[in-house]
């Protein structure tokens, strides 16, 4: 909407428009409008973009998760895993 139809506009003046031509839809910061803008002048574009984020575990961490989820068979595997991952530092990104 910045440079939509006849001008550009500022931010403040999207957040308005944005408001007045979609009632029904939550209201849009500036904030948010920034990190649109500057999303869109980075990319080309303003898809939502796939985090690329994976964790890297070596096996001795695995074979604490698998041992504490044999000794603790009820417990929610996520919890064991966050936990096991926070006492060794284990987690990398």
């Amino acid at each position: 909407m910045i440079g939509y139809g006849d001008r550009a506009r500022t931010q403040c003046e999207v957040v308005r428009l944005f408001r007045e031509t979609h009632p029904d839809l939550p209201p849009l910061n500036q904030g948010t409008i920034s990190k649109i803008e500057a999303q869109y002048r980075e990319m080309g574009h303003v898809r939502k973009v796939p985090s690329k984020r994976q964790a890297v575990v070596d096996d001795d961490t695995k074979l604490n998760l698998l041992l504490a989820l044999e000794e603790n068979p009820i417990s929610p595997a996520r919890q064991l895993a966050r936990d096991t991952f926070t006492d060794n530092n284990e987690l990398k990104t």
